[in-house]
């Protein structure tokens, strides 16, 4: 639809503008600003094998890398702590954060100690629903999320996941094991891969349902171009032109109807109702929609503090290097004008599918209308409103799907300036990346 390609056009270039990473001599992020609420994020860049359209920063696990990289976070933690941060919420991304079972949860353990953390949310692999590995997260983690992408076996053989995680069906029965040891169990899908089907797509979605999972977040496939183009090569071109329908046979299936079993948690995200992991207190797959600024630690993690983004080193052996000096390993930052902020905080709320109104008009010291009059005229004239009063903006069934649009530019956007770091590395890493 026009709208749509209007929109992908529009952030597109916004990104290209405003995500530019410049080199810093920053050793230490901000501290905080008194009575705001954070999130930590931790980032574990270490997988058994490499999913080749990943973006995020990731290597090929040996013990002798992985071991010092978790001291080391401690160590960049407990930094934090020295600049009088607190946090409440603790997520732990990858790569593969179960990778190393035992350092992992002795990193969670420092964190509940050292800081006010209540709930902790951490991804993982299928192959890792074991109960050598759930009885060690259970109490420890609150929210597990597994990225499982297809039931599929045709997709997952084409995925190169068959073999590392096991067809669709064993994965299916892991989850049904594994619901009962978290509050929340999440399984991370991806549609609109080049080889995915209509019928594949509702296949994966009965699936879903059938594991009882708690949470399931259907993630459109978000390429940037070096992954496009390795895409096109392998396995077939992105056609965006079908996003769309995919994404309503999604909505449809899970929450449509007159007595859905899921609800939008997110504009792609989905909580199944009646399960208590539904509602005003349910934990969402975009930890950036609870928490708008958020320090993050380890290898590739990306921090978002006032009006600055800051990038940490994507090698490894120089994020050790810095913590052992004592300095954060900022590499690289960007920094947002007035109105970047203005157009982020519209995004993250509106992907969240509720703007506070009255918030953006506190926090900025202008309305939303004054701050942003292009992009509510365009959001308005597409129809993408269903409530617009004084106090906040929800969106419709359209509304949810340019949002889907607008977060999956976002984070190509964001996957262009990993391409970024990720091509300072030299020596063995550069290789064990490119080849």
């Amino acid at each position: 639809m026009l709208s749509e390609r209007m929109l992908t056009a529009v952030v597109r270039q916004c990104t290209k503008s405003y995500l530019k990473l410049n080199p810093t001599d920053d050793a230490r992020v901000p501290a905080p600003k008194p009575g705001q609420k954070y999130m930590l994020y931790m980032h574990v860049p270490f997988c058994e094998r490499l999913c080749p359209y990943c973006s995020f920063n990731r290597f090929p696990f040996a013990e002798d890398r992985a071991r010092p990289y978790f001291a080391s976070m401690r160590k960049e933690m407990m930094m934090l702590k020295e600049l009088g941060y607190d946090f409440e919420s603790l997520y732990v991304g990858g790569g593969t954060p179960t990778i190393m079972i035992d350092e992992l949860c002795d990193t969670i353990d420092l964190a509940k100690e050292t800081f006010s953390i209540a709930e902790v949310s951490s991804e993982t692999n299928p192959n890792h629903l074991i109960p050598a590995y759930l009885d060690k997260l259970q109490g420890r983690v609150q929210r597990l999320s597994v990225g499982v992408q297809s039931f599929d076996d045709g997709l997952l053989k084409q995925r190169d996941r068959y073999d590392k995680y096991g067809s669709g069906a064993e994965i299916l029965e892991r989850i049904g094991e594994a619901s009962p040891y978290f509050t929340s169990l999440n399984v991370d899908m991806i549609f609109n891969f080049p080889a995915q089907t209509e019928d594949i797509l509702i296949n994966d979605i009965e699936r879903v349902v059938e594991s009882g999972t708690s949470q399931t977040t259907f993630y459109p496939l978000m390429a940037s171009p070096s992954v496009a183009r390795q895409l096109a090569r392998t396995v077939g071109r992105v056609d965006y032109t079908r996003e769309r329908t995919y994404y309503e046979i999604i909505s449809e299936l899970l929450a449509g109807g007159p007595d859905p079993l899921f609800e939008h948690g997110s504009a792609w995200t989905f909580n199944k109702r009646g399960t208590g992991a539904a509602g005003e207190d349910a934990m969402i797959d975009e930890y950036v929609v609870d928490y708008e600024e958020y320090p993050a630690i380890g290898s590739g993690g990306i921090t978002y503090l006032g009006d600055n983004l800051f990038v940490n080193t994507f090698s490894v052996n120089d994020y050790n290097a810095a913590i052992a000096a004592g300095r954060m390993s900022l590499m690289g930052k960007t920094t947002f004008s007035l109105r970047d902020r203005m157009r982020y905080r519209f995004m993250m709320q509106l992907f969240g599918l509720r703007l506070d109104k009255r918030q953006f008009e506190r926090d900025f010291g202008c309305t939303v209308e004054a701050g942003l009059p292009v992009e509510m005229a365009f959001m308005k004239a597409s129809g993408a409103f269903d409530r617009d009063t004084r106090d906040e903006l929800t969106l419709t069934p359209k509304g949810r799907y340019l949002m889907v649009v607008m977060m999956r530019q976002f984070f190509i956007g964001v996957n262009n300036l990993r391409d970024q770091a990720r091509a300072a590395l030299v020596g063995e890493e550069r290789e064990l990346i490119f080849g």
